[in-house]
């Protein structure tokens, strides 16, 4: 039976408007309909990933109630998939199920105020420990730009646990739990007055070394996993023709003919093609990872994203003219999803610098893309083979 005959036998014996949407929601993951691809019992069929788009449309069409990805964004693009491929069994059954639900909110502790760009010269370390609370490490540090912290109950965490090898060599990847004594999230507000990112600090917070993905010392081969997912979760998105923000320019331009002149034309006109060209080449990319995990070709997908998202968003700006400086919620308040659809002009063009950040920046995604993709020289990387220690900080 296809998987969009299997939802529709789902939904037959599982009335969305009778129960309880997170009873819903959980038995739809054990019936394998959360995601196809994955294995039977994680909340898949051990089907082809693109039978996933048709599951979907089912669900969608009988107004199921859906997981508000916009608020787990993180734990599914990508806690799940690195989870699936480096968790043990007993980490896949304890986190796949509540992290798909929406129960269990996760975030990502990888950047740190002197490790951005350069995430593997990172600087919080992790000690291993053996006493009468068991084996774990003991961790001591301080991440940044941490998006939905204040809102997770999982966060994936990278942290050093030998610095007298190289920076690469010496990480660790751990799963932590938020709600663990030593750890403090403090808001930073942004440009747009709200804070949707955070400042993590972490202070003797004990990890079991049951919640470690991978082994010891591993962790910067686990972290490409997380990574790669994350660029293909951020440029390579499904959405619709006209989707996103050059649908809402679109819109004001067929709307508000006043705006109208002949160079916002020709400009509207470039930027509704490469988002077509855009969504296209994130629909061929979808179809390629089907085959198996994301390479690098996802870096270019998301580096286009940013660039596009902040050009669309200024030609927005640039319609409205004074009208569309205006920005009338400064309150600063902590979200609880990331969504920019609902907002001003002037919050979409503001949330958008971030675009270039997030997710990798695009100085260093140029770099992946020209050496990686374009089979370019890399650039000369004198501390790749020093220990870290030793690293000037």
């Amino acid at each position: 039976m296809k998987p969009a005959d299997l939802a529709r036998e789902f939904l037959a014996a599982h009335d969305p408007n009778a129960l309880d949407p997170r009873d819903f929601l959980r038995a739809r993951f054990d019936a394998g309909l959360a995601w196809v691809q994955f294995p039977e019992g994680l909340g898949g069929l051990g089907l082809p990933r693109e039978e996933q788009a048709a599951v979907e449309d089912v669900f969608a069409a009988a107004g199921a109630p859906d997981n508000n990805p916009r608020r787990i964004g993180i734990g599914l693009g990508m806690a799940a998939p690195t989870i699936l491929r480096h968790g043990t069994d007993e980490q896949r059954r304890r986190w796949l199920r509540p992290l798909w639900t929406g129960e269990e909110v996760w975030c990502q502790l990888f950047s740190e105020p002197g490790a951005g760009s350069d995430l593997a010269g990172l600087g919080t370390r992790a000690v291993r420990v053996s006493d009468g609370d068991g084996d774990g490490w003991v961790v001591d540090g301080q991440k940044v730009w941490t998006s939905m912290a204040h809102e997770a109950r999982w966060a994936i965490l990278i942290a050093r646990t030998d610095p007298a090898v190289p920076k690469h060599q010496g990480i660790t990847y751990f799963v932590l739990d938020m709600t663990a004594p030593g750890v403090e999230v403090r808001p930073l507000r942004q440009a747009t007055g709200e804070a949707e990112f955070n400042e993590v600090f972490l202070t003797g917070v004990r990890i079991p070394d049951t919640d470690r993905l991978g082994a010891v010392g591993e962790g910067w081969a686990v972290a490409q996993t997380t990574l790669m997912n994350e660029r293909v979760a951020i440029g390579g998105g499904a959405a619709p023709r006209e989707g996103g923000g050059i649908g809402i320019v679109a819109d004001l331009w067929r709307e508000r003919p006043e705006l109208r002149t002949p160079a916002l034309h020709d400009a509207l006109l470039r930027l509704w093609v490469e988002a077509e060209a855009a969504r296209l080449t994130g629909m061929r990319l979808r179809q390629q990872l089907a085959a198996g995990q994301p390479g690098p070709e996802g870096s270019a997908a998301k580096l286009l994203f940013a660039r596009l998202n902040q050009e669309i968003s200024g030609l927005e700006l640039d319609l409205l003219g004074e009208e569309g400086l205006r920005h009338d919620e400064w309150t600063m308040r902590r979200p609880t999803i990331v969504d920019f659809s609902g907002r001003t002009a002037g919050y979409r063009y503001l949330r958008a610098k971030g675009n270039s950040i997030e997710g990798g920046t695009s100085e260093i995604l140029r770099n992946i893309v020209a050496e990686r993709v374009l089979g370019l020289p890399p650039e000369h990387r004198l501390d790749k083979d020093v220990a870290w220690k030793d690293l000037p900080k």
